[in-house]
């Protein structure tokens, strides 16, 4: 699992998945939810502005992070 360190109270979900160069703009986002599985905290998830607080984790294409 890997650590994702935010300096803000919280991260929107777009912003991890470029962050972690799995979409390249925040515009695919929409895209890539409606076709692929992302889970936030066990619950699938398709709202590409949910906030992820720290403690939260994420499982997307074989990838597992945690936000700290």
């Amino acid at each position: 699992m890997k650590p994702i360190k935010i300096t803000t109270e919280y991260i929107e979900l777009q912003m991890l998945l470029k962050m972690e160069s799995i979409i390249q703009s925040g515009g695919q986002a929409k895209y890539f939810l409606a076709e692929n599985e992302v889970y936030v905290n066990d619950t699938l998830e398709q709202r590409r502005g949910k906030k992820l607080y720290p403690g939260d984790k994420i499982r997307v294409l074989d990838q597992e992070f945690i936000i700290e």
